[in-house]
């Protein structure tokens, strides 16, 4: 899993990490929509904080750039319990994507697949992007495709507003440094969406929302 859903300047790529959900509210839905503690995993473009993470929790970990280069087309068939892909894969649903998905998962298998939601204050700074509306709508590539989603509501933390302000001016320019001036505290709200899905998911099954999950527009 990348450790961020965006590439910052290099200076500022390791603290902006080390902000981004403090309280591993990310990483306990996704073990509770896995589990992915324990489990023979394949984390597609995973960085070094969340790679350790799941390593730290006794899951055997396979890293990959992608199902669809020839590492990720040699991986053994029906060989892994959880397939967990952030920000760089999945851009929507590639049919020959999610079929290689579903031939390197076993028969329970599960695929999750992590992206912004937006609604938030972090999509702000980033623009338009199709995380922030067409991705989680009813009829989108994901709810469309037999895929579920969770809405994690999390935050960026910073130690103070200062340094918010030069992290935020560094990586974002003037868009950061605008948003930066406002700051009342050193955190900023992030929406983070999970769709979840097991091996061969029905589409019929797409639009039937987990219980306290935002709905999608």
């Amino acid at each position: 899993m990348a450790d961020l859903p965006f590439s910052p300047p290099d200076p500022f790529r390791v603290p902006l990490a080390a902000a981004l959900d403090r309280e591993r509210k990310l990483d306990r839905a996704l073990d509770a929509l896995g589990p992915v503690a324990a489990q023979e995993v394949v984390l597609i473009g995973g960085g070094p904080r969340e790679t350790a993470h799941w390593r730290g929790t006794g899951a055997q970990v396979t890293l990959v750039d992608s199902l669809l280069d020839p590492a990720g087309a040699l991986l053994p068939g029906a060989s892994a319990d959880m397939i967990l892909s952030s920000w760089t894969a999945f851009r929507g649903v590639d049919p020959a994507e999610l079929a290689a998905a579903d031939r390197v998962l076993r028969p329970a298998g599960r695929l999750l697949i992590v992206h912004d939601y937006g609604r938030d204050d972090v999509s702000g700074l980033r623009g338009d992007l199709p995380e922030y509306g067409a991705w989680s709508r009813r009829n989108g590539p994901f709810l469309a495709n037999g895929f579920r989603v969770r809405v994690v509501h999390c935050f960026w933390t910073f130690d103070s507003i200062e340094d918010a302000q030069a992290l935020l001016a560094g990586a974002f320019g003037d868009a950061g440094v605008a948003f930066g001036r406002d700051l009342k505290r050193p955190r900023l709200s992030w929406n983070v969406a999970i769709y979840h899905r097991t091996r061969g998911g029905e589409a019929g099954d797409a639009t039937a929302f987990d219980p306290g999950c935002a709905a999608a527009t």
